[in-house]
């Protein structure tokens, strides 16, 4: 970066052009994405003191379900300073790393990789809590605890926030907790009745790791909605979801088309790594045909978590089996809830949230360069950051699409295509052009 970016990114009389809430890996992607164009005034800001990537589901052994190409940067700026290449260069270890020929990269190596952009960059300030962010009729007022920042856009990438159900929300705690605090709770965690809540590729990883530790749990059940524990669907006609020309084929389509097209790519996005499912499958047959120790592990699919009560001994969860209609009743000491993160506005931006426009669902509305629609000047942008799953598709909370999309608010804040973002032939033909027409006369 230039000395006259340095300075531009600095606190100044001038408005940023830009203050970004929240440094995690979609932020982290704008302002590195921003890193190249130095006309451009930037700063993030987190409350942590350093940058920590899901740490709480840091388990061993936990690998990338994407490709390590999809990174910050490479997929508009495969020259940039911060792609993976350039980490690996950088410490002396591509030749390493090739000849490991991952299947899937390790997650703590992408985890480093995040550290070692979120260290490099000079529009990134750690220890900043944003306290409140209000509008002064010109530009946005960002206040953390010492100071106030003045910017004409901001970008939201606080990232989601863990989803607890309703009938465990009163139970949270040491022996009820989202995945998020795994590494924390779980080695307090030794000879317990578990229930592990959820089919996806947490919940695998979390099963994975207690069938792998020297001291077993007294009971496991690992209970699922879903009708089986069935892998991601890692194809490749359907990984043409995560692609720009399916969002811009997604983006024509109206919000019951919309629904229904996310149900049928589920899978898509979290489902289990094959790797996951051939480790616990493996190691159910070591436990039960050759060690022989007769531990109590279930696999329970199709099961509906309704409600759950203390009980002087633990917990009873009442479960609804759909595969025969029946009702069940499991005891557990500890339940670990693989359910799921969903998008939520930061507290600071409560000043504004009324100004905010929402949908019959109460989501945000999202145009095409991820600019929430709001009452206040059009010049003065609310980028969101993984808010747009129900408005652009299942690939807006992964990894896939981040570099794509920091690119397209770069655009956006230039007011020209500084990426080129036009869109190649897609391989498969999505929609028919005649959507909105035919869905009007059908409405007639």
């Amino acid at each position: 970066m230039s000395e006259a970016s340095r300075t531009r990114t600095s606190d100044s009389a001038d408005p940023l052009d830009l203050a970004g809430i929240g440094i995690g890996p979609f932020n982290l992607s704008l302002a590195a994405q921003l890193d190249s164009v130095p006309e451009l005034a930037a700063r993030f800001f987190d409350r942590s003191s350093r940058f920590d990537w899901h740490p709480g589901m840091m388990l061993p052994d936990v690998e990338l379900q994407s490709s390590f190409l999809k990174d910050l940067v490479t997929s508009t700026n495969p020259t940039s300073p911060w792609s993976f290449v350039a980490y690996l260069v950088a410490h002396k270890r591509l030749f390493t790393f090739l000849n490991a020929q991952y299947e899937a990269v390790p997650r703590r190596e992408f985890a480093r990789y995040f550290e070692w952009v979120a260290g490099e960059l000079p529009s990134l300030t750690f220890g900043a809590d944003v306290r409140e962010i209000t509008h002064d009729g010109q530009a946005f007022v960002v206040s953390t605890d010492n100071n106030r920042h003045r910017a004409r856009n901001i970008a939201l990438g606080v990232g989601a926030v863990p989803f607890v159900p309703a009938w465990a929300s009163s139970l949270k705690g040491d022996r009820c907790f989202h995945c998020s605090e795994a590494t924390e709770r779980l080695p307090k965690i030794a000879g317990d009745r578990i229930a592990v809540i959820g089919g996806g590729q947490s919940g695998g990883e979390i099963v994975q790791h207690l069938l792998s530790r020297d001291v077993l749990p007294k009971e496991l059940k690992w209970i699922s909605r879903r009708h089986n524990f069935e892998p991601i669907n890692d194809t490749p006609f359907s990984n043409q979801v995560f692609s720009p020309e399916y969002v811009d084929a997604f983006r024509q389509l109206s919000d019951d088309r919309k629904l229904a097209a996310l149900d049928t790519h589920i899978l898509t996005s979290d489902g289990l790594s094959l790797s996951t499912i051939n480790a616990i499958y493996r190691r159910l047959y070591i436990l039960r045909h050759i060690e022989g120790d007769g531990a109590d592990i279930e696999l329970l699919p199709n099961r509906d978590v309704i409600q759950v009560d203390r009980q002087q001994d633990g917990l009873r969860l009442i479960v609804r089996n759909s595969f025969d209609g029946g009702i069940e009743i499991i005891f557990s000491d500890v339940l670990v809830l693989a359910t799921g993160y969903t998008f939520k506005l930061p507290d600071a931006i409560a000043p504004l949230q009324g100004r905010i426009s929402v949908d019959r669902n109460e989501r945000l509305v999202l145009a095409d360069d991820y600019s929430a629609a709001w009452d206040g000047p059009r010049q003065n942008r609310i980028f969101a950051l993984n808010a747009g799953r129900y408005s652009h598709g299942i690939a807006d909370s992964q990894l896939s699409l981040m570099a794509w999309r920091s690119a397209a608010i770069t655009n956006a804040l230039l007011g020209r295509d500084h990426f080129d973002l036009g869109l190649p032939q897609s391989v498969v033909r999505w929609g028919s052009g005649l959507a909105h027409t035919t869905d009007a006369m059908m409405s007639r």
